[in-house]
């Protein structure tokens, strides 16, 4: 885990951005589609953290993005060359525009000062979509990824930041994936080679304390 010193120094909030990654009703919400996956990101307290660290953004002049995803009702525009792109068009929640499933969960609270991006195809809440010019006209260089799954979304999220040049930080529990011995499994072997590793306290600690300089 990084040191406080280390960590104040990558999570300036003037040039910090915190991203929620597919924490939408129809994923992690009551009435999910993948109900595996939302009792494990509200058992494992993920959710909970990552509504702690919007909280926590908003109250520090954090960027929040929220990525969310999406289909048209007639599917068009949509991936369909991977077995988890069949099997989402035919599960009974789907994640249609316009409808609650594609709204952000409570506990998650989105002031108006978000920004919600929503994709229509692809497995990457950054690649071909609005995040990287959105975070780049912000001025932001650290991006603090949180959400579901550490199956697929996330990791997809951290590559895509490392290769566009940002430093990608994780707390490792406001993720969440399936089964839930997984996450640990993808923090420590996948996601600490490539990005910063540390816990959704240590980021509270760092914006709470006066900035110094």
């Amino acid at each position: 885990m990084p040191s406080y010193g280390q960590l104040s120094e990558i999570l300036d909030p003037a040039s910090t951005a915190l991203l929620t990654v597919e924490c939408q009703q129809g994923v992690v919400g009551a009435e999910s589609a993948l109900p595996e996956l939302a009792a494990e990101a509200r058992a494992s307290g993920a959710l909970d953290n990552v509504a702690r660290l919007v909280a926590a953004a908003h109250g520090h002049g954090v960027q929040v993005l929220h990525a969310v995803a999406e289909r048209r009702p007639d599917g068009r525009g949509a991936n369909r060359n991977a077995r988890l792109f069949r099997a989402a068009g035919r599960l009974p929640v789907r994640q249609l525009s316009g409808t609650a499933a594609v709204r952000i969960a409570p506990p998650i609270e989105v002031t108006d000062e978000d920004l919600v991006v929503r994709r229509l195809h692809g497995l990457s809440p950054l690649a071909g979509t609005d995040v990287d010019p959105l975070l780049r006209n912000l001025g932001c260089r650290t991006l603090l990824v949180t959400g579901v799954s550490a199956n697929v979304a996330i990791p997809n999220a951290v590559f895509d930041a490392v290769n566009l040049g940002y430093t990608a930080v994780v707390p490792a529990d406001a993720i969440a994936g399936v089964p839930a011995d997984y996450t640990p499994a993808v923090v420590r072997n996948t996601l600490a080679l490539v990005a910063t590793v540390t816990t959704t306290e240590d980021v509270l600690d760092v914006w709470k304390r006066p900035r110094i300089g």
